[in-house]
């Protein structure tokens, strides 16, 4: 049955993989990105069935128009897919008010706010499906990484909470959680300006692996896109879907260790409750 899509963040990697195995499909995709010229060999392709459109995440109304367009263009839309985003790479301290405010601005803000303009169309038509591209670092971190994972975990918490809220108009969520993956990730991270106080620390490791091109990537970009496509095909996707064996250990170990150390310490949360005379 031929679906509707509306992607964010195509330009590249998983967002522009998941736009072109939609419209190889027989599907209709609405895709954005800041420079249209990535998407002009798709566009050549399927200029029926391809709507391209300028988005800025960090601006509100440029997403609110966005949105409206799609799918004024499209009447109803079946697969929402927040992808867009880009890594920041530094030490907390290292790095600048201003790139602080854009990392949140893009990730974090710009996810919410694209997701709170769709939701009113979807309810409107009776519901659909919003896949947010997250990471596994929505659930666990690395050091370097802290304003990105700010922003993965503080995503991933909205949409906690969302996913209840709307769950009545027949609107579903589901969250992809790739680790390291070898798409284009890397060409677009913004680092901040090295201290001489961390080098040799843990974020400068990570730092030096991540420029270098050393950081492993044991994630396959296709394949991902294949797994991620079919899940979201499914009539009760998984909620949570992490992709790649890194992400799947990384995560596991983390759930675990935080369960070890929660249940040490049920006598203690329990005897900060109100005492019943």
């Amino acid at each position: 049955m031929t679906k509707t899509w509306f992607i964010t963040g195509t330009s590249s990697g998983i967002g522009h993989l998941l736009a072109q195995r939609a419209l190889m499909q027989g599907d209709y995709v609405i895709a954005t990105a800041r420079n249209l010229q990535t998407l002009a060999e798709l566009k050549a392709q399927y200029p029926e069935r391809l709507l391209d459109l300028v988005l800025e995440l960090t601006d509100t109304s440029s997403i609110r128009q966005a949105v409206d367009a799609a799918f004024g263009w499209a009447g109803r839309i079946d697969v929402v897919v927040s992808n867009a985003g880009y890594g920041l790479v530094g030490a907390a301290e290292e790095l600048s008010d201003e790139q602080i405010a854009r990392q949140l601005a893009t990730n974090l803000t710009g996810s919410i706010q694209f997701i709170r303009a769709v939701l009113p169309h979807l309810r409107g038509q009776g519901g659909g499906r919003i896949v947010q591209i997250s990471s596994e670092g929505g659930q666990v971190a690395y050091p370097g990484f802290s304003l990105y994972h700010a922003s993965k975990w503080g995503v991933e918490g909205f949409i906690e909470a969302v996913a209840q809220e709307v769950a009545g108009f027949g609107i579903d969520f589901m969250l992809a959680e790739p680790g390291p993956t070898d798409t284009r990730f890397g060409a677009s991270i913004d680092y901040a300006h090295e201290w001489s106080e961390y080098i040799g620390t843990p974020a400068d490791e990570v730092r030096n692996a991540v420029r270098s091109g050393s950081f492993p990537m044991k994630g396959d970009a296709q394949r991902t896109v294949d797994i991620l496509m079919r899940a979201i095909g499914k009539p009760k996707p998984p909620f949570r879907l992490a992709l790649g064996s890194t992400a799947y250990e990384h995560i596991h170990l983390a759930l675990s260790t935080r369960l070890q150390a929660l249940d040490a310490q049920k006598s203690e949360a329990y005897a900060a409750d109100k005492q019943l005379s």
